[in-house]
Protein backbone atom coordinates (compact mmCIF):
# COMPACT_ATOMS: atom_id res chain seq x y z
CA UNK A 1 0.00 0.00 0.00
CA UNK A 2 1.47 3.48 -0.90
CA UNK A 3 1.25 5.79 2.00
CA UNK A 4 -1.06 8.96 1.01
CA UNK A 5 1.83 11.42 0.98
CA UNK A 6 3.80 9.33 -1.77
CA UNK A 7 0.30 9.18 -3.53
CA UNK A 8 0.32 12.91 -4.03
CA UNK A 9 3.63 13.48 -4.80
CA UNK A 10 3.42 11.03 -7.78
CA UNK A 11 0.34 13.01 -8.77
CA UNK A 12 2.16 16.27 -8.88
CA UNK A 13 5.11 14.63 -10.96
CA UNK A 14 2.36 13.70 -13.29
CA UNK A 15 0.94 16.58 -13.66
CA UNK A 16 4.16 18.47 -14.05
CA UNK A 17 5.37 15.73 -16.33
CA UNK A 18 2.59 15.41 -18.64
CA UNK A 19 2.20 19.26 -19.43
CA UNK A 20 5.90 19.67 -20.38
CA UNK A 21 5.61 16.39 -22.49
CA UNK A 22 2.79 17.84 -24.50
CA UNK A 23 4.12 20.72 -24.92
CA UNK A 24 7.81 20.16 -25.93
CA UNK A 25 8.82 16.58 -25.84
CA UNK A 26 6.67 14.67 -27.98
CA UNK A 27 7.54 15.54 -31.22
CA UNK A 28 11.22 16.26 -30.82
CA UNK A 29 10.93 12.43 -29.15
CA UNK A 30 10.09 11.31 -31.80
CA UNK A 31 12.91 12.93 -33.80
CA UNK A 32 15.76 12.08 -31.89
CA UNK A 33 15.34 8.37 -31.06
CA UNK A 34 15.79 6.19 -34.35
CA UNK A 35 13.89 3.09 -34.74
CA UNK A 36 15.71 0.01 -34.22
CA UNK A 37 15.85 -0.91 -37.77
CA UNK A 38 14.05 -1.76 -40.92
CA UNK A 39 11.38 -3.97 -41.62
CA UNK A 40 10.06 -5.51 -44.79
CA UNK A 41 6.48 -4.00 -46.02
CA UNK A 42 5.36 -5.17 -49.07
CA UNK A 43 6.93 -5.72 -52.78
CA UNK A 44 5.66 -2.85 -55.66
CA UNK A 45 6.45 -3.20 -59.58
CA UNK A 46 10.03 -0.87 -59.99
CA UNK A 47 9.68 2.54 -60.79
CA UNK A 48 12.96 4.26 -62.57
CA UNK A 49 15.00 5.85 -59.81
CA UNK A 50 14.28 2.72 -57.48
CA UNK A 51 17.15 0.87 -55.82
CA UNK A 52 18.00 -1.99 -57.63
CA UNK A 53 19.69 -3.78 -54.68
CA UNK A 54 15.90 -4.18 -53.62
CA UNK A 55 14.99 -5.80 -56.53
CA UNK A 56 12.88 -8.71 -54.97
CA UNK A 57 13.79 -11.84 -57.70
CA UNK A 58 11.76 -14.66 -56.70
CA UNK A 59 8.21 -12.38 -57.50
CA UNK A 60 9.94 -10.95 -60.21
CA UNK A 61 10.74 -14.22 -61.80
CA UNK A 62 7.20 -15.78 -60.88
CA UNK A 63 5.37 -12.77 -62.25
CA UNK A 64 7.47 -11.61 -64.76
CA UNK A 65 7.19 -8.00 -63.88
CA UNK A 66 10.39 -6.16 -61.73
CA UNK A 67 9.61 -6.00 -58.19
CA UNK A 68 11.23 -4.51 -55.73
CA UNK A 69 11.10 -4.85 -51.93
CA UNK A 70 9.74 -2.13 -49.68
CA UNK A 71 10.72 -1.08 -46.21
CA UNK A 72 9.41 0.57 -43.23
CA UNK A 73 11.27 1.65 -40.03
CA UNK A 74 10.58 -0.49 -37.37
CA UNK A 75 9.46 2.66 -34.59
CA UNK A 76 8.60 0.77 -31.22
CA UNK A 77 11.63 1.54 -29.28
CA UNK A 78 12.58 0.11 -25.52
CA UNK A 79 13.76 2.69 -23.04
CA UNK A 80 15.19 1.57 -19.90
CA UNK A 81 15.72 3.50 -16.97
CA UNK A 82 18.79 3.02 -15.13
CA UNK A 83 18.25 4.73 -11.67
CA UNK A 84 21.22 4.64 -9.30
CA UNK A 85 19.40 4.37 -6.03
CA UNK A 86 22.05 4.80 -3.32
CA UNK A 87 22.40 6.25 -0.29
CA UNK A 88 23.69 10.04 -1.54
CA UNK A 89 20.37 10.50 -3.69
CA UNK A 90 18.48 11.07 -0.57
CA UNK A 91 20.73 14.31 0.17
CA UNK A 92 19.38 17.42 -1.30
CA UNK A 93 19.96 20.72 -0.40
CA UNK A 94 16.93 23.19 -1.78
CA UNK A 95 13.86 22.37 -2.98
CA UNK A 96 13.68 18.54 -3.61
CA UNK A 97 16.57 15.63 -3.18
CA UNK A 98 18.76 13.89 -5.98
CA UNK A 99 15.96 10.77 -5.71
CA UNK A 100 13.20 12.90 -6.24
CA UNK A 101 14.95 14.77 -9.24
CA UNK A 102 15.47 11.59 -10.79
CA UNK A 103 12.33 10.27 -10.40
CA UNK A 104 10.65 13.31 -12.00
CA UNK A 105 13.62 13.20 -15.03
CA UNK A 106 12.62 9.85 -15.23
CA UNK A 107 8.66 10.44 -16.01
CA UNK A 108 9.30 13.16 -18.32
CA UNK A 109 11.26 10.57 -20.07
CA UNK A 110 8.47 7.78 -19.67
CA UNK A 111 5.67 9.63 -20.46
CA UNK A 112 7.85 10.76 -23.80
CA UNK A 113 8.25 7.46 -24.41
CA UNK A 114 4.70 5.81 -24.44
CA UNK A 115 3.57 9.04 -25.99
CA UNK A 116 5.33 7.36 -28.53
CA UNK A 117 4.51 3.67 -28.29
CA UNK A 118 7.48 2.41 -27.14
CA UNK A 119 8.07 0.26 -24.34
CA UNK A 120 9.49 1.26 -20.57
CA UNK A 121 11.35 -0.70 -17.82
CA UNK A 122 13.11 0.19 -15.11
CA UNK A 123 16.34 -1.18 -12.87
CA UNK A 124 17.08 0.64 -9.61
CA UNK A 125 20.98 -0.17 -8.86
CA UNK A 126 22.94 0.46 -6.03
CA UNK A 127 26.43 -1.78 -6.28
CA UNK A 128 24.11 -4.38 -7.17
CA UNK A 129 21.20 -4.47 -9.06
CA UNK A 130 17.63 -3.95 -6.71
CA UNK A 131 14.90 -4.00 -8.55
CA UNK A 132 14.27 -5.32 -12.28
CA UNK A 133 11.21 -3.94 -14.29
CA UNK A 134 10.80 -5.44 -17.75
CA UNK A 135 9.67 -2.94 -20.31
CA UNK A 136 5.89 -2.25 -21.10
CA UNK A 137 3.63 -0.01 -21.89
CA UNK A 138 0.84 2.78 -20.40
CA UNK A 139 0.19 5.28 -17.74
CA UNK A 140 -0.09 2.47 -15.14
CA UNK A 141 3.17 1.06 -15.69
CA UNK A 142 4.96 4.55 -15.64
CA UNK A 143 3.32 5.68 -12.29
CA UNK A 144 4.35 2.05 -11.18
CA UNK A 145 7.64 3.15 -11.97
CA UNK A 146 8.09 6.80 -10.54
CA UNK A 147 6.42 5.35 -7.20
CA UNK A 148 9.03 2.82 -7.55
CA UNK A 149 12.24 5.05 -7.48
CA UNK A 150 10.32 7.49 -5.05
CA UNK A 151 9.92 4.73 -2.52
CA UNK A 152 12.35 2.27 -3.01
CA UNK A 153 14.55 1.59 0.10
CA UNK A 154 17.69 0.49 -0.95
CA UNK A 155 19.60 -2.81 0.70
CA UNK A 156 23.07 -1.60 0.30
CA UNK A 157 24.39 1.87 0.40
CA UNK A 158 27.03 2.38 -2.59
CA UNK A 159 27.29 3.01 -5.93
CA UNK A 160 28.65 -0.02 -8.63
CA UNK A 161 27.71 1.61 -11.81
CA UNK A 162 29.92 -0.78 -14.17
CA UNK A 163 27.45 -3.14 -12.33
CA UNK A 164 24.26 -1.88 -13.39
CA UNK A 165 26.02 -1.40 -16.78
CA UNK A 166 26.81 -4.70 -17.19
CA UNK A 167 23.24 -6.38 -16.14
CA UNK A 168 21.35 -3.74 -18.26
CA UNK A 169 23.50 -4.83 -21.74
CA UNK A 170 22.90 -8.39 -20.77
CA UNK A 171 19.03 -8.39 -19.91
CA UNK A 172 18.43 -5.68 -23.20
CA UNK A 173 19.70 -8.05 -25.94
CA UNK A 174 18.22 -6.01 -28.84
CA UNK A 175 19.49 -2.15 -29.20
CA UNK A 176 17.68 0.18 -26.29
CA UNK A 177 17.59 3.58 -25.40
CA UNK A 178 19.12 3.76 -22.03
CA UNK A 179 19.01 6.94 -19.25
CA UNK A 180 21.26 6.26 -17.03
CA UNK A 181 20.43 8.37 -14.28
CA UNK A 182 22.79 8.91 -11.21
CA UNK A 183 25.07 11.38 -9.34
CA UNK A 184 28.17 9.05 -10.40
CA UNK A 185 29.73 8.72 -7.00
CA UNK A 186 32.22 6.11 -8.35
CA UNK A 187 35.25 4.94 -10.11
CA UNK A 188 36.90 3.08 -12.79
CA UNK A 189 33.10 3.20 -15.04
CA UNK A 190 34.66 4.67 -17.99
CA UNK A 191 34.71 1.62 -20.12
CA UNK A 192 31.38 0.30 -19.33
CA UNK A 193 30.43 3.27 -20.58
CA UNK A 194 32.12 2.29 -23.44
CA UNK A 195 31.13 -0.77 -24.41
CA UNK A 196 26.91 -0.44 -23.54
CA UNK A 197 27.60 2.87 -25.66
CA UNK A 198 28.13 0.56 -28.49
CA UNK A 199 25.71 -1.34 -28.19
CA UNK A 200 22.81 0.86 -27.43
CA UNK A 201 22.09 4.31 -27.29
CA UNK A 202 23.22 5.04 -23.92
CA UNK A 203 22.55 8.99 -22.64
CA UNK A 204 23.82 10.25 -19.30
CA UNK A 205 22.04 12.21 -16.62
CA UNK A 206 24.08 13.42 -13.86
CA UNK A 207 21.98 14.82 -10.83
CA UNK A 208 24.01 17.37 -9.10
CA UNK A 209 23.08 18.96 -6.02
CA UNK A 210 25.15 22.42 -4.87
CA UNK A 211 25.80 20.78 -1.27
CA UNK A 212 28.12 19.03 -3.62
CA UNK A 213 29.99 21.90 -4.92
CA UNK A 214 29.38 25.02 -2.27
CA UNK A 215 29.30 25.19 1.73
CA UNK A 216 27.27 28.43 3.18
CA UNK A 217 28.96 30.65 5.80
CA UNK A 218 26.87 28.54 9.11
CA UNK A 219 30.12 27.91 11.45
CA UNK A 220 31.22 24.20 12.49
CA UNK A 221 29.23 21.25 10.72
CA UNK A 222 29.68 17.72 10.81
CA UNK A 223 29.24 15.66 7.72
CA UNK A 224 28.70 12.09 7.03
CA UNK A 225 29.22 10.22 3.60
CA UNK A 226 25.46 8.64 3.16
CA UNK A 227 27.52 5.34 1.16
CA UNK A 228 30.43 4.93 3.44
CA UNK A 229 29.50 5.88 6.70
CA UNK A 230 32.81 8.62 7.13
CA UNK A 231 32.25 10.98 9.25
CA UNK A 232 34.70 15.23 9.01
CA UNK A 233 33.71 18.14 10.29
CA UNK A 234 33.84 21.58 8.17
CA UNK A 235 34.02 24.83 9.60
CA UNK A 236 32.28 26.53 7.42
CA UNK A 237 33.01 29.99 8.95
CA UNK A 238 37.01 29.08 7.55
CA UNK A 239 37.01 30.91 3.98
CA UNK A 240 40.00 28.20 3.32
CA UNK A 241 37.97 25.68 4.09
CA UNK A 242 35.09 26.60 1.69
CA UNK A 243 37.18 27.62 -0.78
CA UNK A 244 39.06 23.52 -0.55
CA UNK A 245 35.64 22.18 -0.61
CA UNK A 246 34.51 24.43 -3.49
CA UNK A 247 37.50 23.47 -5.10
CA UNK A 248 37.21 19.89 -4.44
CA UNK A 249 33.47 19.76 -5.57
CA UNK A 250 34.38 21.45 -8.96
CA UNK A 251 37.28 19.12 -9.99
CA UNK A 252 35.10 16.12 -9.37
CA UNK A 253 32.38 17.75 -11.70
CA UNK A 254 34.79 18.32 -14.05
CA UNK A 255 36.84 15.22 -13.99
CA UNK A 256 32.69 13.80 -14.94
CA UNK A 257 32.28 15.63 -17.39
CA UNK A 258 35.66 15.35 -19.09
CA UNK A 259 34.98 11.25 -18.81
CA UNK A 260 31.34 11.14 -20.44
CA UNK A 261 32.74 13.88 -22.91
CA UNK A 262 35.77 11.00 -23.23
CA UNK A 263 33.08 7.95 -23.48
CA UNK A 264 31.17 9.64 -26.66
CA UNK A 265 28.06 10.29 -24.87
CA UNK A 266 25.24 12.42 -25.18
CA UNK A 267 24.80 14.17 -21.81
CA UNK A 268 21.23 15.80 -19.61
CA UNK A 269 23.35 17.48 -17.02
CA UNK A 270 21.16 18.65 -14.17
CA UNK A 271 20.86 20.30 -10.54
CA UNK A 272 18.58 20.07 -8.04
CA UNK A 273 18.57 24.26 -7.04
CA UNK A 274 17.84 24.95 -11.12
CA UNK A 275 14.89 23.72 -13.18
CA UNK A 276 15.84 21.41 -15.29
CA UNK A 277 13.30 22.11 -18.74
CA UNK A 278 16.49 24.09 -19.70
CA UNK A 279 19.19 20.92 -20.09
CA UNK A 280 15.91 19.09 -20.99
CA UNK A 281 15.79 21.34 -24.42
CA UNK A 282 19.00 21.87 -24.76
CA UNK A 283 19.69 17.80 -25.03
CA UNK A 284 16.91 17.90 -27.80
CA UNK A 285 17.60 20.45 -29.61
CA UNK A 286 21.48 19.56 -29.86
CA UNK A 287 20.69 16.23 -30.59
CA UNK A 288 17.97 16.69 -33.23
CA UNK A 289 20.50 18.94 -35.31
CA UNK A 290 22.93 16.57 -35.01
CA UNK A 291 20.88 13.66 -36.74
CA UNK A 292 19.10 16.16 -39.24
CA UNK A 293 21.66 18.54 -40.44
Amino acid sequence: MIPKEWLKKIRRIELRTLKLVESLMAGQYHSVFKGRGMDFSEVRPYEPGDDVRRIDWNVTARTGVTHIKKFVEERELTVMLLVDASASGGTGSVNQSKRELAAELAAVLAFSAIANNDKVGLILFTDHVERFVRPSKGRTHVLGLISLILSHQPASLGTDLTSALHHVSHAISRRAVIFLISDFMDAGYDRALKVVGRKHDLIAVPVVDASEKELPDIGRIVFEDAETGEVFEIDTGNPEARKKFEGEGTERLEKLRQTLKRSGLDTIEVQTDQPYQKALREFFHTRFHRLHP
